[in-house]
This record gives structure tokens, sequence and C-alpha cells, in this order.
């Protein structure tokens, strides 16, 4: 089996840092993607916090391999300006912490009407302002010597593929999070845009979906996972179980936690986190 390097939102098994390094810890993941921890998204993490938290991982020995932003995920048309406030904030946690990358998205759509336009063109009005908004992300990061990565997600101008490519052709230095789920949820074949997307993917996230955007263990839906992992050369790779409502989900979805999750009933976190975690390594196991 090839070895990656194999990380975790941890904060699907638990709120709390000792919850999430148990989490790690007990499926041996070596890294963290940092989304939520002990209450605070990581975005409003001070300085003083996000010491303590670097301390107690390095004694526990797991590393911080991204930050899970939610910077990106705003209108479009909203002000700016606070925005990248609360981001360049987030850069110096990024450092504190030692990670090397961090997630963000491509800003939140307005509602067209289909009729209206046409699926691949009926944001071009705002790609200008997608991609004068990412440089001033990419600037920002750059500065601090952190890797910033475009993760697709349904909603956001790079929700399919053919949007993805124009982002990152505009911004070869934005690299991407393929995320598998996400892309059924959007109607997107996963493979395709996989043969679309490759060259600018620095790491993937773990997760899968049924053709009616259930989100399932991977390998169990319809998203290639098994397939895309076969043919994907990186080596890190991040769970994002999604089978269990979690504290938080409901803030980081648009449509205000409507987002679906496995159907098999788990009787804790730790619990649905483990299974996802258990199917992930069958499927590398086979690779």
């Amino acid at each position: 089996m090839r070895k990656y390097i194999l990380s975790a939102f941890a904060d699907e098994a638990g709120s709390t840092l000792d919850q999430q390094i148990r989490a790690l810890k007990r499926n041996g993941f070596t890294h963290l993607e940092i989304r939520g921890v002990d209450g605070m998204s990581i975005g409003d993490v001070t300085g003083k916090k996000a010491s303590e938290i670097k301390a107690r991982l390095s004694d526990e020995g797991i590393s911080v391999l991204s930050i899970g932003s939610p910077f990106g995920k705003q209108q479009i048309l909203d002000d700016f300006g606070p925005h990248f406030d609360k981001f360049k904030h987030c850069l110096e946690t990024a450092v504190i912490l030692g990670a090397k990358y961090m997630r963000i998205f491509s800003f939140f759509m307005p509602h067209i009407p289909e009729e209206n336009a046409d699926e691949t063109h009926k944001y071009g009005m705002y790609f200008d302002e997608v991609i004068n908004r990412l440089s001033g992300f990419i600037e920002e990061a750059d500065k601090a010597g952190i890797i910033l990565c475009h993760e697709n997600e349904k909603g956001i101008y790079g929700d399919v593929a053919e949007r993805c490519l124009q982002i990152h052709k505009a911004l070869p230095e934005l690299r991407a999070v393929f995320d598998p789920a996400n892309f059924v949820q959007c109607g997107v074949e996963t493979y395709s845009a996989w043969t679309m997307l490759k060259p600018f993917v620095e790491y993937m996230h773990i997760k899968d979906a049924m053709p009616n955007g259930t989100v399932v263990a991977a390998g169990r839906g319809v998203g290639n996972v098994k397939r895309i992992l076969s043919e994907y050369t990186g080596e890190m790779l991040t769970l994002e179980p999604h089978l269990a409502v979690f504290e938080g989900l409901a803030k980081l979805e648009q449509d205000r936690g409507a987002a679906t999750v496995d159907g098999t009933v788990f009787g804790s976190k730790d619990e649905a986190f483990d299974f996802a975690a258990k199917t992930l390594k069958q499927i590398l196991a086979e690779l």
C-alpha cells in the first residue's frame, strides 16, 4: 500500500481539541485539517489560542496540514473588506500553527433562474470580480508563505469543473482541493472532472455521495473515489466524513444545514468518524 499523509476534519468527531486528538490518534492519522476547535471557527481563533493549540498538537505528535478556512464563502455582491481583513488574520493563525496550506472558496453566486442563462455561462458577469478577490487572497498568502487551495463547493463560482478550470488557468498559482462528493452534489461526473483538473490538484478531500446528493462513506457512492485515488500521484488526503451532523455544520452550508448525510444511523460522532476512516483505509489497501 502506498504511504499517504492522512489528515482529517476531526471536528466531525468532536468539537474540543481533546476529542479531535483522540479521534486522530485512534485511527492512526498524523495530521489535522483544522476548521473548528473548542467552539470557535478557525477564522476567529486568537494568536494566543493558536499558540496553545500548536503546543498541544505538537505534544501529541500531530501536525496541522491545512487550515479549513471559510474564506470565499461569501456572497460575491457583499462587502469584501471585512471578509478580507479576517482572512489576513487567519493567515497569521496558519503561520503559528505551522500549516502549509489553506483551503478557500470562490464566492457564492446570486440565484440566476436556469431559463435566463445556460449553466456554463450564467455566472460569467462575476468572473472578473471572483478573480480580483482571489488574487487579493493569493497576494497576502504568498507573503505569509501559505499555499492556497480552492475547493469545489456547491453554489460558488467554482462549483463545476469547467469554472474551476477557468479559475486555475487565470490563477495558476492557486492550487485545487478535489472533493468528489461536492461535484456529485452539483451534478458533475467526477472522473471527467478529475481528468480536467488533476494537473492543478494539490490534495484531496475524501467523501463520497449518491446521485441524489446523500453523502456516504468513500467508495459507497458514485464519486469514483477508488478510481480517482488509483490515478492520484499526490500524498495528502483529508478525510471529511459528513456521515453525521456535527456542531457547526449548519453554519458552513449556504442552505442553513440542509446538507444530506449518510442514511446509516451512527450512535455517536466518534462512531461515524471511525467508520469513515475504516472505509478509506480499505480502499487504500486495495490500490
